[in-house]
């Protein structure tokens, strides 16, 4: 099976699954996380094909993926804490069926399951404890702190180095079904006007001036990288809003947000990344209040000093990323309080999340 974003599956059975799975959980070095069990005979919609995806944590740069899919939800992180960054979980497709094979009935072979309790009676087989036991790190079961191991923490075991001028994947963006041809095409553009900028030939501010001045004609999106205007290593500004999930809130111009970040583009640490610049000006709903995290490098579950916030429909378009443009793993950025602001409720009843200028996807 190779699907492509929009098509309908039906995820396997909880026995069928297990079959794929080694000891430690994992097909291929990919984690099947315990909270993914709950899914087992629905069907969904494909949202993107996971050819590949980034790795931002290590080497930041794109990772070729094996047969991997992303459906349309996410995880809730009910097996690390209660993790919050909600991320897009990876499926093999090797655990999903086409919806015109969902009324096929399951192969008896496949598996021998105990009609007692339904678990597998193949000792050899990965059992749902299994699973469970493989989202700690090995011998550190009852440790004080512990140490969690989920997808995100493990991208560099299921995934391997994929080139940016491996000009395949850009071909698989767009038969896929991921990405259209114009916004290929917009990336490009963007891409290599980027490769000049970073040249050193000194032509930086002009460039950037014409990039804005062209972009200005049509209601494009101003240069995305830039630095903040606070010196690196002084105090940045905070504000408290206290923002609840279903508020909505409109997020500042990238002016004012820059007035808001230090030249090496964060504030209080929490930086604002190019792939946000988009949504600047635009109207979303809260969808969640972080405040705990798993983090992706120690797999130590970590709780942030002041609440960070995610909005519904904000997500890394991997428009502007060095070296792994198209990344399909949309991930939630976190927006700092001060770089939004509450609609007025009574404007409320006619603003429409998104849909302001600037909208993601429109222009480059």
């Amino acid at each position: 099976m190779r699907s492509r974003a929009g098509d309908w599956v039906e995820v396997r059975s909880k026995e069928e699954i297990l079959k794929t799975l080694d000891k430690n959980g994992r097909m291929e070095g990919l984690p099947f996380m315990p909270q993914m069990f709950q899914y087992c005979g629905q069907r969904f919609k494909v949202f993107k094909r996971a050819h590949k995806t980034c790795d931002w944590v290590y080497t930041i740069a794109g990772r070729r993926v094996s047969n991997g899919v992303h459906l349309e939800f996410r995880c809730d992180g009910e097996a690390y804490e209660g993790c919050q960054s909600a991320c897009l979980i990876f499926w093999k497709e090797a655990w999903l069926k086409p919806v015109t094979e969902a009324r096929r009935p399951v192969e008896q072979s496949l598996v021998d399951v105990s009609p007692d309790n339904n678990q597998i009676i193949n000792e050899s087989c990965c059992t749902e404890a299994d699973v469970l036991a493989g989202t700690r790190v090995e011998n550190e079961q009852h440790a004080a702190e512990p140490r969690y191991v989920c997808q995100g923490t493990e991208v560099l075991n299921f995934t391997t180095p994929l080139p940016w001028w491996d000009v395949r994947q850009y071909l698989e963006d767009y038969t896929s079904g991921n990405v259209t041809l114009g916004r290929l095409v917009r990336g490009f553009i963007y891409a290599g006007y980027t490769m000049v900028l970073r040249s050193g030939i000194g032509l930086g501010r002009p460039m950037r001036w014409v990039y804005d001045t062209v972009q200005s004609l049509w209601g494009g999106i101003p240069h995305p990288r830039r630095v903040g205007y606070i010196p690196a290593g002084q105090s940045t500004p905070t504000s408290a809003l206290n923002l609840q999930p279903g508020e909505l809130v409109r997020v500042k111009s990238f002016k004012e947000i820059l007035a808001t970040i230090d030249t090496e583009g964060k504030n209080r640490g929490l930086r604002f990344d190019a792939e946000q610049v988009p949504y600047c000006g635009s109207v979303y709903p809260v969808r969640t209040r972080v405040t705990k995290y798993i983090d992706e490098k120690t797999g130590k579950p970590s709780t942030l000093k002041s609440a960070a916030i995610i909005l519904e429909g904000a997500t890394c378009q991997s428009r502007y990323s060095y070296c792994r443009m198209f990344c399909p793993r949309s991930i939630y950025p976190w927006f700092r309080e001060i770089w939004l602001e509450r609609v007025p409720e009574n404007n409320q009843a006619t603003a429409r999340p998104g849909a302001e200028k600037n909208t993601p996807g429109q222009r480059v």
